[in-house]
């Protein structure tokens, strides 16, 4: 970007700052000498007397302001800049909607991780059982569980069945688990509000929101055909074995499949099987 330059011309005086111009002294008047014969020495002006007393008093005075203001300084901090607008916090108040929702049952839910693979569980009873899915643990006797704290527990698989894609994992410290509430999926209704949450893509404690799409969808689960809960909650890789939630913080299926393009993305069709069907099959497992 090219400058304008400084400006020039025959109205612009450019005069140093602090320095008043004055007119060159010329050569005045000599004194006239003395009856001593002396030149007299002139005393200043009736003004200039004021001038120079008025000059030592500004001195004096600003002097003992700087010292005073050194001082004040000295003893306190620079003050803050000016902040800028903000909306006032919102007051305290309890959780409502689908954020109590979410943070009813997350708790209940843990990250399961494998040697070659990961995906997600919940907590179905007091005595350190998680329901998860068949196809997260295959080929795996013991699994590492993330907690929604942080904590990592060593769980054995306790049991499995594949052609209802479901298992059951047990750890021992069943104190350290909170269990998540079972709903009845036969209860839901097509447009009925729901929540998935799991960890997809390794991202622990992910909550999505959906609807239901569809009831007693078929599809192939495991090893045969089953019927489903559809959603068009995001789940992704990583969802499997999860809750889906009602609007209630009740179970109502297990998260476990995705209908997906060629790039293997959610496209909002997703699939759960039924908390109604899931449920006694864990019993199973766990008696057995």
């Amino acid at each position: 970007m090219r400058g304008l330059g400084s400006p020039r011309g025959p109205e612009f005086h450019t005069v140093a700052l602090g320095v008043r111009e004055r007119t060159p002294p010329g050569p005045g008047p000599a004194a006239p000498p003395s009856s001593n014969g002396k030149t007299p020495v002139p005393s200043p002006p009736r003004g200039g007397r004021i001038l120079v007393a008025a000059a030592l008093v500004a001195a004096l005075t600003g002097s003992a302001a700087g010292v005073a203001g050194a001082r004040l300084l000295e003893g306190s901090e620079p003050a803050p800049a000016a902040a800028l607008p903000r909306v006032a916090p919102a007051p305290p108040a309890s959780l409502t909607g689908l954020s109590a929702t979410a943070a009813r049952v997350l708790p209940s839910v843990v990250s399961v991780e494998t040697r070659s693979s990961g995906g997600s569980g919940f907590v179905v009873d007091d005595r350190g059982h998680i329901l998860t899915n068949a196809h997260v643990v295959r080929g795996s006797s013991t699994v590492t569980v993330v907690l929604h704290n942080g904590s990592r527990l060593t769980a054995r698989v306790a049991g499995a069945d594949a052609d209802e894609d479901l298992a059951v994992l047990e750890v021992d410290h069943p104190r350290e688990l909170t269990a998540a509430t079972l709903g009845r999926s036969a209860d839901l209704a097509v447009g009925d509000q729901v929540l998935a949450i799991g960890s997809p893509l390794g991202l622990s404690g992910t909550v999505t929101s959906g609807i239901v799409s569809a009831l007693d969808r078929e599809v192939r689960l495991g090893g045969s055909r089953r019927t489903a809960v559809q959603t068009d909650a995001s789940i992704n890789p990583g969802n499997s074995g999860g809750p889906l939630v009602n609007a209630r913080g009740e179970v109502v299926g297990v998260n476990t499949a995705i209908a997906a393009s060629r790039g293997g993305g959610n496209i909002g069709i997703g699939f759960a099987i039924p908390i109604d069907r899931a449920a006694p099959i864990a019993e199973r497992i766990i008696r057995n």
